[in-house]
């Protein structure tokens, strides 16, 4: 009855609102808006900054230890 007519109305809706593609709200990557961060003034920028120094490291040493292990 109504509680039916109630769930097929609520699918219809969900549908029709998981089908539009919304546009991301920047075109950065996720590395370019981290960079971005870094370099500005906000607070929180310096700790930002140093862990994609310590991920630029890891990656460098992970690179040499695939390059010496072929």
């Amino acid at each position: 009855g109504c509680a039916a007519l109630g769930v097929l109305v609520l699918a219809a809706f969900l549908t029709g609102c998981g089908s539009h593609q919304d546009k991301p709200a920047s075109s950065l990557t996720e590395a370019e808006r981290d960079t971005a961060l870094a370099r500005s003034d906000l607070p929180g920028a310096v700790v930002v900054q140093r862990a994609l120094d310590v991920n630029g490291v890891a990656a460098d040493r992970a690179a040499g230890a695939d390059s010496v292990a072929r």
